[in-house]
């Protein structure tokens, strides 16, 4: 996907910038406040408008500080959101959903299409190690870290030893999701590549299907513990099968559909293609009990390593990179919660520091064990910090499955969520900086992800 890349900005261009975005905070706020009614009937289509508008404008001043475009992407968003300007209020965040949700699909379609099969055979014991090591020293960490602060947590404190043991299970759970939106988006403003940027991609991507099956096993360990009268079930785990399986097969199906539309149309009016798959097929997807991101991760994959049209499908999506990734992460800016995160930050953000740091000693391990290269085992940890959507979704679905700590559990989750969503890219970024991986021409395309170097 492109970025937004190019030659350094003069000064001049800057001051214009800045201007510009001063003029749409400041008409939109006059607006908002002398003419209240008007906010109602702004709508989706200005609400996008503007995010897509003062995003840009925003990461573009703050580049010079060697901030990530998406920092600015979520600062327009909180900024603009119903929480601090309220320029965009609750029901029009609301109605953006469908929007973030077509986006998403993009971005997951696109991420299954940058994975080769050549690529993952080079990093295949790179992969091994590192999906052991975060797995399972993340999950089981962090499960202790919480356990030892659940007595300074409300929800958790009263609870008894057995029960904060399951919500220490599902915490841990929670912390080994990653952000494949945030590793896309970083990807796509510097171009990198390297044996960092390989890594990272591949270990996202893949690790999609390893949460899912910890999520439902945490689960089904948990639930004995926190519902009174709940019983040990192994059917948990016919419905993960299921849920796989079902995502697989209707992601390869879609995969060789488009694959089908590229090679007998040429890609005609693809992109209105794409987002009418995104926006009818996800609400489906959920419907039948499927994984979106991991269906439309395979569609990009199929049609990427079992087709020969992976690099139209690419450059249809790169065509769209800057604009889906704006409109993404602006939408998740601006439904932070900002007053549940002045709440409960001290908690949040002591948990987020112990993950941070338990997911750099697990890279570290990992590394030593797969024997990588030293810049991967320097910075190789650096992506797995960010989380979003993913980890989003799970507190639903771990709150509405035992609603005794649902409502604790989801603010907690929201609140560690929006710190790593906002340190997270900024540190994958710095890495990319440091490991020299990132380049500042722009590219049509981005071809390939080069393998990492062998080890020395």
């Amino acid at each position: 996907m492109s970025g937004h890349g190019g030659a350094p900005k003069q000064l001049g261009t800057r001051v214009i910038q800045a201007l510009a975005l001063a003029t749409i905070f400041g008409l939109l706020f006059g607006v908002t406040r002398y003419t209240p009614s008007l906010r109602e009937e702004l709508g989706t289509i200005p609400a996008v408008g503007f995010l897509l508008l003062a995003g840009t404008l925003l990461s573009e001043l703050l580049e010079p500080f060697g901030l990530p475009h998406l920092s600015g992407y979520l600062l327009a968003g909180i900024l603009g959101g119903p929480h601090v300007l309220h320029l965009v209020d609750h029901e029009t965040v609301e109605r953006l959903s469908p929007v973030n949700t077509i986006s998403l699909s993009l971005i997951a379609l696109a991420g299954g299409a940058e994975l080769r099969t050549a690529t993952l055979k080079k990093v295949a014991r790179s992969l091994g190690w590192a999906m052991l090591t975060q797995s399972f020293i993340v999950l089981f960490v962090m499960g202790g870290v919480f356990f030892v602060l659940s007595g300074f947590i409300p929800f958790a404190r009263e609870l008894p030893v057995g029960a904060r043991l399951a919500v220490s299970l599902l915490w841990g759970v929670l912390c080994i999701t990653r952000s494949p939106s945030a590793c896309l988006g970083i990807l796509a403003q510097t171009r990198a590549r390297g044996p960092v940027a390989t890594f990272s991609l591949a270990f996202i991507m893949a690790s999609d299907v390893v949460v899912i099956v910890l999520v439902a096993t945490a689960m089904m360990i948990a639930r004995p513990l926190l519902t009174p009268g709940a019983e040990f079930s192994l059917s948990d785990f016919k419905h993960l099968w299921n849920e796989l399986i079902g995502s697989v097969a209707i992601g390869t199906t879609v995969g060789l559909a488009l694959a089908a539309y590229l090679r007998l149309l040429g890609g005609r009016a693809l992109l209105l293609i794409l987002l009418a798959i995104g926006f009818a097929l996800s609400p489906f997807l959920r419907y039948v009990h499927a994984d979106p991101l991991l269906a439309f991760i395979t569609a990009g994959f199929v049609v990427q390593n079992l087709t020969n049209q992976g690099p139209k499908l690419l450059h249809a999506v790169e065509q769209t990179g800057s604009v889906i990734f704006v409109v993404f992460f602006a939408t998740a800016g601006a439904h932070l919660n900002v007053p549940l995160l002045k709440q409960t930050w001290q908690i949040a953000l002591t948990l987020c520091a112990a993950r941070a740091l338990t997911t750099w000693v697990a890279a570290r391990i990992g590394s030593r064990l797969a024997d990588d290269p030293p810049t991967l085992r320097t910075w190789g940890f650096s992506s797995l910090v960010s989380q979003a959507g993913l980890a989003l979704g799970l507190a639903v679905v771990i709150s509405d499955a035992f609603p005794s700590i649902g409502h604790g559990f989801k603010s907690l989750a929201i609140a560690a969520v929006a710190i790593n969503e906002m340190i997270g890219p900024i540190l994958f970024k710095f890495a990319l900086d440091r490991a020299r991986e990132t380049h500042r021409e722009e590219a049509a395309s981005r071809t390939s992800l080069v393998p990492p170097e062998p080890a020395h």
